[in-house]
């Protein structure tokens, strides 16, 4: 039986594929997004882990970057991974790329080095079952503060900002996609949904 739900991907640079072989385990329509109108079939949208500041210039070669900021603004959910909170940061402590604004957050990139340093880890993530989630730690930025409306979902045991939601939107510094646990998905299938 087809899902009732459709989740969108922005399809224009970085592992969106692997967001999609996960959300489709749970069951729901998977639409690539690369323009305004497929923007506008779905109830929901990742932007996906990439290289922000190539996915914040093809948001504006598509002109995308308006039709995303009234998605979020009419409460349709979206979630960024990695470059994606980046993006969806109010601002950030370097100077590119142009972040969307839609969260009360600051973000740093690549905040712990370089591609040698990506690691993963075991955190816990509020909201989800079944105990810890394997985080997964590319060139990840991080939230240096989260401010008024931001709730913090999940932390390095050093009190680094690595998960946080506000109101409709979700970011989150690592991969989720990377892995075969599908409960950071599944979150977000029930924010779609209206659930939680």
């Amino acid at each position: 039986m087809p899902s009732e739900t459709s989740v969108g991907i922005l399809a224009l640079q970085g592992d969106f594929l692997e967001h999609s072989k996960l959300l489709k385990v749970l069951n729901v329509e998977v639409i690539e997004v690369r323009n305004s109108q497929q923007l506008a079939e779905v109830d929901s949208l990742i932007i996906p882990g990439g290289e922000s500041t190539t996915i914040a210039k093809l948001i504006d070669v598509y002109n995308l970057r308006q039709p995303i900021i009234e998605f979020a603004q009419k409460g349709s959910p979206v979630w960024g991974t990695c470059a994606g909170m980046i993006l969806l940061a109010g601002s950030l402590v370097e100077t590119e790329p142009s972040p969307l604004k839609l969260m009360n957050t600051v973000v740093q990139r690549n905040a712990f080095g370089r591609q040698v340093n990506s690691f993963s880890t075991e955190l816990e993530f509020e909201g989800i079952r079944d105990g810890l989630f394997e985080a997964i730690f590319i060139r990840a930025p991080h939230v240096v503060s989260a401010n008024n409306g931001v709730k913090i979902l999940s932390k390095l045991i050093d009190g680094t900002i690595v998960a946080v939601r506000e109101n409709n939107l979700l970011a989150t510094a690592f991969h989720p996609e990377l892995t075969r646990d599908a409960r950071i998905h599944e979150y977000f299938v029930q924010m779609t949904k209206g659930t939680i």
